[in-house]
């Protein structure tokens, strides 16, 4: 498909440089076929139904932005997916000043080899020393807040909190299941009130998801991949709660991409762990998830065609022509949808 069909113009002041606050005070379209109900997260509980189930994504953002220097030479480096115990691919600033077999000090006494520089620029990064390279990270790094934030703001002390769902709990993302942000204790016990279930699985997200799709048609763009697990169990319980007659909801674009990696032709989900590198546009079927909730994205990026495939491209671009009239917040820390075919 010609990747100019999924483009749209999004005033710069329509995209999120905080979360609202509390959380589940953000706003929620509801989108149910093709039509659009403006709601905020918090009535959730009244939008699903009782054997519902919803599934998080359990990943813990690391601080995975790094700063330091080769010689003279000022390097930045974004961590985006763990090849090794200690060993990192990294998107690098300033890669012109780089060589495989350079040393970069990150300071703290952090420091990294650079070698196996790819295609698409990036390098892969062999932390010194014995202690685990987390430990480290948290001497040196900073949150990778995305780059449309990153380019506004400086990443802050509040970042450390507002960057993390309620549900991190397996490190090793450097970026966010920002759908996932929406949600808070409170919100979680009227779910299980309302005899809505949840479970977690696992997706590393890595930097590649902010990557812009540079050709023309989707057939020739190369996806990122990422790590992701589901175990034995929520793999019965997905299916379980289908069976029984409940819909599973996938909360953020990373769950059900995980679900469709590991989803047979039957629309059973089966036990994974490994790369996915899924992509989902029109005509690619969906078969484990009965409905997404999700941030609002980016235009030209494989997440809204994604959305697009879920719901149709026109109802999509119906959506989104309303969110952006009618002022709903853009990106990670905006506003939620409620996608329902």
């Amino acid at each position: 498909m010609n990747v100019d069909l999924f483009d749209f113009d999004l005033p710069p002041e329509r995209i999120a440089l905080r979360p609202a606050t509390p959380r589940d005070a953000a706003r929620m379209l509801v989108v149910r076929g093709d039509a659009m109900h403006d709601r905020v997260v918090s009535d959730l509980p009244g939008e699903l139904r009782a054997g519902d189930l919803l599934v998080f994504n359990d990943t813990r953002v690391i601080p995975a932005q790094l700063e330091g220097r080769r010689g003279d030479a000022k390097i930045g480096a974004t961590l985006h997916k763990r090849e090794g115990p200690r060993r990192w691919r990294a998107f690098v600033r300033n890669a012109k000043r780089l060589r495989d077999g350079d040393t970069i000090d990150f300071g703290e006494g952090v420091t990294a080899i650079a070698s196996d520089r790819a295609e698409d620029g990036s390098f892969a990064l062999d932390f010194a020393g014995e202690e685990p390279v987390e430990l480290l990270l948290d001497r040196c790094g900073r949150m990778p807040l995305p780059p449309y934030i990153a380019s506004k703001r400086a990443t802050d002390a509040r970042d450390a909190d507002d960057y993390q769902t309620m549900f991190a709990d397996e490190p090793g993302a450097v970026a966010a299941p920002t759908a996932a942000l929406h949600f808070t204790p409170g919100l979680m016990a009227a779910l299980g009130k309302a005899g809505v279930g949840h479970v977690t699985l696992t997706l590393h997200v890595g930097a590649g998801t902010f990557l812009p799709v540079k050709a023309d048609d989707t057939d020739d763009h190369r996806m990122h991949a990422e790590w992701g697990r589901i175990d034995a169990a929520t793999a019965d319980r997905i299916n379980a709660a289908r069976a029984a007659g409940g819909r599973v909801i996938a909360v953020g674009t990373t769950s059900l991409r995980l679900i469709e990696s590991a989803c047979d032709p039957d629309g059973r989900v089966q036990p994974f762990e490994g790369d996915t590198a899924i992509f989902i546009t029109p005509g690619v079927p969906i078969r484990g998830i009965d409905g997404l909730m999700t941030n609002f994205h980016l235009p030209r990026s494989t997440l809204f065609m994604l959305v697009s495939a879920l719901m149709e491209l026109d109802v999509m671009q119906a959506a989104y022509a309303h969110a952006i009239e009618d002022g709903y917040r853009f990106y990670s820390y905006g506003d939620a949808s409620l996608l329902l075919p």
